[in-house]
């Protein structure tokens, strides 16, 4: 069965608390460790990687969709494309300890297995097809919205939803400005910092934005600022 350490990180991190842990040990067996115990008759996780493919699609489809309702279709599907690609899905896969409890057969462990970047996609897809099963899509959204969309949402992923890129470019069509971004506050504990952060343009403070770290503030400062300026033109 899947390890009670990872139970009670899933509660204590995410909320998460499964129905059926059956679901969730799935999710977290690969085809070799299988193969390598028949007797204990488990299923490996291909099938909800399969099932956790489509609806990590559907949900960053739909995030995108509702946060940026003036971008054309291209450049929806260049955003989705790099959010749900291997390498992003292994980082969120990691930073989310699921590495750590994939139970693997002897000879994928000794050939490093675990580290894999495709290993570590196939197990957050399958986790998430898991969680869909068991509590549906709600619960699916809750998860990436502690651990996808906020990465998303500050740019981590493209060009296209570099909002900070985007103001400069704007505010410099007739020439150079000093823009900077200047901490207003951070309070919080650690592992939950908020962070505010203004954009300052020769001077004049155009936008405060907010966010979990400095990064996502500055991206929400540049967000509300550029929205502001085009605003005024109209």
């Amino acid at each position: 069965m899947v390890d009670a350490a990872f139970v009670s990180e899933l509660r204590e991190r995410y909320g998460i608390e499964f129905k059926n842990l059956r679901l969730l040990d799935e999710a977290f067996t690969h085809s070799s460790y299988a193969n390598e115990h028949p007797e204990l008759d488990l299923r490996d996780n291909e099938r909800l990687e399969f099932l956790g493919d489509a609806v990590l699609e559907l949900t960053v489809s739909e995030f995108l969709y509702k946060r940026y309702p003036d971008w054309p279709e291209g450049e929806l599907t260049r955003l989705r494309a790099a959010s749900v690609c291997t390498r992003s899905f292994s980082l969120f896969s990691r930073e989310a300890h699921f590495d750590k409890y994939i139970r693997l057969g002897k000879g994928e462990e000794q050939s490093g297995a675990r580290k894999r970047h495709t290993l570590q996609e196939d197990t957050f897809e399958a986790f998430n097809g898991a969680l869909y099963l068991d509590q549906g899509k709600d619960a699916v959204v809750k998860f990436l919205q502690q651990v996808v969309f906020p990465k998303i949402a500050a740019g981590e992923f493209s060009a296209a939803s570099d909002h900070k890129t985007f103001l400069q470019e704007y505010l410099q069509k007739d020439g150079p400005v000093d823009i900077r971004y200047d901490v207003l506050d951070e309070e919080g504990p650690a592992h939950e910092r908020q962070f505010a952060v203004a954009v300052v343009v020769d001077g004049q403070r155009l936008a405060k934005g907010e966010g979990r770290s400095k990064k996502m503030a500055e991206q929400d400062a540049a967000k509300k600022a550029l929205a502001s300026l085009k605003a005024k033109a109209h």
